[in-house]
């Protein structure tokens, strides 16, 4: 095996592959945890595939906040498919192992998923802000051409901000084919290296990324300072922030929750908690938020629930012909 994971070269190991030892305490129940991550991300693309298309062939869903949802779910197709497959496949293999370009290629796409969720909800947070506290100056602030372009914008950034960190991990020298999770992420790749001063830059420019999207974050609760300012004042933007604010925030606090059990989780080096515990933690950020969203966005907007049952009437009433 050894002999696959890595080339001797001057005396310092080239790591040509990854054994995923996080899938150890998985053997045992491996064809349960299959069914049940299949269903998960059978669910995961139904509902989210769902919205898009209901949005997307609903000529009156064509307003900045639910293309922002369309771009949203959009998002989540994108993180899952960068794990599920891999994940799937590992589940019934014998040996967990993958290449070291793949783990690469996951890292960046699991990472810019997860930063252009928060980016995305950034943008979502302005869009109520210029709609509650601005609402005059709506369709011309937040005009659909200008919110693509926002959105795009601000994918095409995130993508490029994590690609830079890639790139940086990719230099690194590695002592270690053995990886302690499920999946590739920067982190742990980081950990293998064989001299830590050459992950000083690592670390530098990963903390200048962990500022920027904190300062998304610092964005989007200044934001609802004035937002939940202004509602206060009227019972009609109470009623406004319920029905539009209100899935935004369910979906910021559930997205940022299990964000932050991870990344603690990888921080502190929780060595004490039980492996099962430590890969139900490593998941959630990529099962809760891509199954809860489009649920909560898709039972709390009116708009969206009308045509949801529209579109459930007229398939039962078609089922009832024949």
């Amino acid at each position: 095996l050894h002999l696959h994971l890595s080339i001797t070269m001057n005396n310092v190991s080239v790591i040509t592959m990854f054994f995923l030892s996080g899938f150890n305490e998985t053997v045992s129940h491996r064809f349960v945890l299959f069914f049940l991550s299949l269903l998960c991300y059978c669910i995961i693309c139904l509902l989210n595939v769902s919205l898009i298309v209901i949005i997307i062939l609903d000529s009156n869903l064509h307003e900045s906040m639910y293309i922002l949802l369309c771009v949203f779910c959009m998002n989540a197709l994108y993180g899952t498919a960068g794990f599920f497959p891999k994940f799937l496949w590992d589940l019934l293999s014998d040996v967990h192992l993958i290449s070291y370009y793949g783990c690469l290629i996951q890292t960046q796409v699991i990472y810019s998923f997860v930063c252009g969720e928060l980016s995305i909800l950034a943008l979502m947070a302005y869009d109520r802000y210029v709609a509650i506290c601005q609402p005059l100056k709506y369709h011309s602030i937040m005009s659909k051409q200008r919110v693509i372009r926002f959105a795009c914008f601000l994918w095409f950034t995130t993508f490029c901000i994590v690609a830079v960190n890639t790139f940086l991990t990719s230099r690194l020298k590695l002592c270690s084919p053995y990886l302690s999770r499920l999946f590739c992420v920067n982190w742990s790749i980081v950990q293998l290296a064989c001299f830590p001063a050459q992950t000083i830059v690592n670390g530098i420019f990963a903390n200048i990324t962990i500022i920027i999207y904190l300062l998304h974050g610092v964005f989007i609760v200044w934001s609802y300072m004035y937002i939940i300012q202004t509602c206060v004042k009227s019972i009609e933007n109470r009623a406004k922030f319920m029905q539009t604010c209100v899935p935004h925030l369910v979906s910021l606090f559930t997205f940022v929750v299990a964000i932050l059990t991870d990344v603690i989780s990888m921080r502190l080096g929780s060595k004490e908690l039980p492996r099962t515990l430590q890969n139900f933690i490593a998941l959630e950020f990529l099962v809760i938020p891509p199954i809860m969203n489009p649920l909560i966005y898709g039972f709390k907007l009116t708009k969206i629930r009308k045509k949801l049952y529209s579109v459930m009437w007229q398939h039962y009433q078609s089922v009832n012909l024949f």
